[in-house]
């Protein structure tokens, strides 16, 4: 079957992208081999960006490399993808606990700012903006931990998710309910209240990244 993928774009990172969507929508079967010099034509760049960007799928847990088969696309599990939502949701913790703790005030005053801009898109339901504003909240919080070696490390557990959690505003109930979380979690860090941010900050992503929600 011919694989439909556009090429809007031939960087590694949206190669990347592209590749990542078409591997959870289906459109690549578990098992099957992702071969470099055919992808290379389909994306109009040389072999070395396709490699790069199997790289990254792989340390995403989207790609498996095989002896003599090369990169083939991973199975899946409801047990893989649980592992990495609880590694996901313990590594924002501790950033949300440090960040209670460390975050000076400026930057406390300006999540607060940031968070109710966004009650703007909530209100006019306006999911992407809001999804680029949770990403931003996030990193905000990460940076706000004072230690680049654990922002990087709960960044990369967020990317490695981020393909599963393409449609996490599509309803709603959804963006209220996220909105209403990050309330309580901005409330904490400006009341410098380490163990509530921390039980906010991981209760929140268990709660909007449940595998029930990402694979069913």
């Amino acid at each position: 079957m011919t694989k439909t993928l556009s090429r809007k774009g031939t960087t590694v990172s949206e190669i990347v992208e592209q590749l990542a969507d078409a591997i959870v929508a289906g459109r690549f079967q578990p098992g099957e081999r992702l071969d470099e010099i055919g992808l290379a034509g389909r994306f109009s760049v040389s072999r070395t960006p396709i490699r790069e960007a199997l790289g990254q799928l792989a340390a995403m847990g989207l790609v498996s490399r095989r002896p003599n088969r090369g990169a083939v696309v991973a199975e899946l599990s409801s047990e893989h993808l649980a592992n990495l939502i609880e590694v996901m949701a313990e590594l924002e913790g501790v950033c949300a606990r440090l960040a209670a703790e460390r975050m000076s005030g400026k930057a406390r005053r300006k999540l607060e700012a940031d968070h109710l801009r966004a009650g703007q898109m909530v209100r006019l339901g306006q999911s992407d903006l809001y999804w680029a504003h949770d990403t931003l909240f996030h990193a905000a919080i990460q940076a706000g931990a004072g230690n680049p070696q654990l922002g990087e490390m709960a960044a990369l557990a967020r990317s490695r998710l981020s393909p599963f959690r393409t449609d996490l505003f599509a309803q709603p109930a959804r963006l209220a309910q996220s909105y209403k979380d990050h309330e309580m979690i901005v409330t904490a860090l400006l009341q410098a209240d380490e163990p509530r941010a921390e039980r906010l900050m991981r209760d929140h992503i268990l709660k909007k990244t449940a595998t029930r929600e990402l694979v069913g």
